[in-house]
């Protein structure tokens, strides 16, 4: 067996003011990678996908590593929060258990003592887990550059695979949740080839909550993760929960619109009409979740 090839030669800095991380953006270029777990680039430089100059460590940045919660702005999430700290915060858990949920089921435990929401969200892969939980909880991406801070939308965010609009002397200090209705429910699902640590072959976060202002009386948020070359919101499924009475009839027909808005590649984990199959499977048992929480009626069977 082959040894395993080492990590290229390169500098390391670690960063304890933002402008030292712009200044050294603005120098290197290209030639710089921002790191905050690591657990996605070391493995690229290990293989020599990527062979960057400089290595920029951000998570001994003030304000990276915390969580805040309060009743006027909602959540802030620094970027370098790991996943399992992320998972078993108790304002986290009381109030935005969607996003816990997507973060256990990143990988591996001991992987997610060192993954981060910020590198998850970051890296911009189609199958990222916490991309659908932000966008069904209209998280906003904090960037700090040369120009100051400013935020984009989830939506905004991922502009193709590994790709983002953070401009290239950027970087992402925190993301940020406004405040959840009192009564919203969330659930993440998510596909692997394995029951853990794998990568997502469909991820569908589901997202509910009593709004008068829509003729169903409840306002419904869906979003998918590893069927499309980014995660997205699924709007069209979003207007028929909002217009057509919930329950089974309504949520089949939108598990439906969830599977044809689906548009995954074939590769060698999974091929097209299977992925599009169970993100129709995963919606309908998403929906028939969030609805049990939302008003007590019984979970049915996918």
């Amino acid at each position: 067996m082959l040894a395993r090839p080492g990590l290229p030669t390169f500098d390391y800095v670690r960063a304890t003011t933002p402008a030292v991380v712009i200044g050294l953006l603005d120098e290197h270029g290209s030639a710089a990678r921002l790191m905050m777990g690591g657990t996605d680039l070391l493995v690229r430089m290990r293989q020599g996908t990527v062979r960057p100059r400089i290595v920029i460590d951000l998570k001994h940045l003030p304000g990276m590593r915390e969580i805040r919660f309060d009743e006027a702005h909602g959540l802030s999430v620094g970027a370098a929060v790991t996943m399992n700290q992320l998972a078993r915060h108790p304002d986290v858990l009381a109030r935005y258990r969607l996003l816990a949920e997507a973060a256990r089921s990143v990988a591996s435990y001991q992987l997610r003592n060192r993954a981060t929401l910020g590198g998850n969200l970051c890296n911009a892969s189609p199958s990222a887990d916490t991309a659908p939980a932000a966008l069904a909880l209209d998280g906003r991406i904090v960037l700090l550059g040369a120009g100051g801070e400013r935020e984009a939308s989830a939506e905004e965010f991922f502009l193709g695979p590994g790709s983002t609009a953070a401009r290239p002397d950027e970087f992402m200090t925190a993301i940020r949740f406004p405040v959840p209705p009192r009564d919203g429910q969330g659930r993440y699902l998510k596909l692997g080839r394995t029951r853990l640590a794998d990568l997502s072959l469909v991820g569908v976060a589901a997202y509910g909550f009593a709004d008068a202002s829509v003729p169903s009386g409840y306002r419904f948020r869906i979003a998918l993760g590893s069927v499309g070359p980014v995660p997205f919101r699924a709007l069209e499924v979003e207007k028929v929960l909002a217009s057509g009475s919930p329950g089974e009839e309504t949520f089949a027909l939108a598990a439906q619109k969830a599977m044809q808005a689906a548009n995954p590649i074939a590769d060698v984990r999974s091929g097209v009409e299977y992925q599009k199959a169970m993100v129709c499977v995963l919606t309908l048992r998403g929906l028939r979740d969030v609805w049990a929480h939302l008003v007590g009626a019984p979970v049915g069977r996918a």
